[in-house]
């Protein structure tokens, strides 16, 4: 069915005007005024409302087994909160075990979506070794559309690389036009201090800051920049927290390295104090790198506007704080790490971002979808709002007041980190490829319609 929206202001990472956007065959088709359409158009009245490109979260956990257990979220719950959310894409962080086979893994990260989500996706391929089978079986991956790689200088044993194979993977992606992404902190030294605090008694959730502080997440992104520099790679950091690595990066930069920076939204709006919370009530803000001090949020919104911070992710990694966040009551090292975010991620980069005036409208769109897509090779099939895109549409009403609660969200986790925060504005109606998936708040949407997104190697 063909689509109008009418009357709606457009606002790009780049662009602010009124005018209609009619769609058909899954994409934007025209943009204009006074659009003479079929009689049987859906039309949506967006008068005094933003229309936004579909919103794009570079790094999300859907289908996670981590510390024992599995991320609560499935592909239904997973999609239908991300597009209740505003966000239409989805970028999947894909992680097997050093023990894995690569091509089955990602056979089966695939089979938990293909045919379930009702959002589009795709992956960023873990690498946790690098041999000769390692580098056959990434080789066939890329050629299946995947163009961005996850390497884990953290989690000694499971998830991190030698020095040797992290020097000769990235080798290998500069080679392959791939982006390097990497969780940067010092596997060794986490582990070193994880167990001295343990040895000493301190067991809750306030001594997961202290088992890994700023100089651990610093002297990994430093390592990180180094090896980008060595081999040309281009390197983005996930979930950076503190100024210490924002420093490490900017250095890099400096020096010529392709280096890219995401934050994740509870960086910007909740502090290390959430996780010292008594009764431990603090395990439902532990994740890693660990909430910061205050003072780095300030750092984090300049950032963004002044473009040295590129994205706003989420790293969502859904965890129930009964059944599962409890298993580290007693040692904190056991706590399944994750803040669910998913489906506030907009709503609140819009409510303490844009209402605030810490950012601006269209720092808001570039960094919650555009950044995302330029960076990972979406660009400009999403990511924007224009002429060949897909229809990927955020209707968002800014006049909107409500208040987020566990009661009402769609993710499927027992808790919400952001309980009784007032929010202002939300994404009334979403549209996923020119059909509508949310309708004046309301779900509308197609479980198995969305498609994982092929990507072609960048090559920076």
């Amino acid at each position: 069915m063909a689509l109008l929206i009418k009357n709606g202001t457009i606002v790009t990472a780049s662009e602010r005007y009124q005018a209609d956007i009619y769609c058909e065959g899954e994409q934007i088709t025209r943009i204009g005024t006074h659009l003479d359409v079929p009689p049987d158009t859906k039309t949506i009245d967006a008068q005094g409302k933003y229309v936004f490109p579909g919103f794009i979260d570079p790094h999300v956990h859907i289908y996670l087994p981590f510390m024992g257990t599995f991320a609560k979220d499935n592909y239904e719950t997973g999609s239908k909160a991300a597009l209740m959310g505003g966000t239409t894409t989805l970028i999947e962080m894909l992680c097997p075990s050093k023990s894995d086979d690569l091509l089955e893994s990602y056979a089966l990260w695939r089979s938990k979506a293909e045919g379930i989500s009702a959002c589009d996706f795709t992956y960023h391929m873990g690498v946790p070794r690098f041999d000769d089978k390692a580098k056959a079986q990434l080789t066939e991956i890329i050629e299946d559309g995947i163009s961005s790689f996850k390497f884990f200088l953290a989690y000694k044993g499971v998830f991190d690389l030698s020095d040797e194979e992290l020097y000769h993977a990235l080798c290998f992606a500069k080679e392959k036009g791939v982006i390097a992404t990497a969780h940067c902190e010092n596997a060794d030294l986490v582990l070193e201090l994880q167990k001295k605090l343990i040895s000493e008694g301190k067991t809750g959730t306030e001594w997961h800051y202290h088992s890994r502080p700023p100089l651990v997440e610093a002297t990994g992104t430093a390592k990180f920049m180094s090896f980008a520099e060595a081999t040309g790679a281009a390197a983005y950091v996930v979930h950076l927290s503190c100024n210490e690595s924002l420093r490490e990066v900017m250095r890099a930069r400096y020096a010529g390295v392709r280096a890219f920076v995401e934050i994740v939204i509870p960086y910007l709006t909740v502090d290390m104090t959430y996780a010292e919370l008594p009764d431990f009530e603090g395990a439902k803000y532990v994740m890693s790198p660990p909430l910061r001090h205050k003072r780095n949020q300030e750092l984090f919104w300049n950032g963004l506007q002044q473009g040295f911070v590129h994205t706003v992710a989420t790293d969502h990694a859904p965890f129930d704080f009964y059944g599962q966040k409890d298993m580290g009551r007693d040692d904190f090292t056991k706590i399944p790490n994750g803040i669910p975010s998913l489906e506030e991620r907009v709503k609140l980069l819009y409510s303490c971002g844009v209402a605030t005036g810490k950012i601006d409208l269209h720092t808001f769109v570039n960094a919650a979808s555009t950044q995302a897509a330029k960076i990972f090779g979406l660009y400009p099939q999403k990511g924007t709002i224009q002429l060949g895109a897909d229809a990927d549409l955020v209707i968002y009403d800014p006049d909107y007041k409500g208040v987020i609660s566990q009661k009402t969200h769609s993710m499927n986790v027992d808790y919400s980190a952001f309980e009784g925060w007032e929010i202002q504005g939300r994404p009334e109606t979403v549209t996923v490829r020119g059909e509508v998936a949310v309708e004046q708040g309301e779900w509308k949407g197609t479980f198995g319609r969305g498609q994982m997104v092929r990507r072609e190697p960048t090559h920076f």
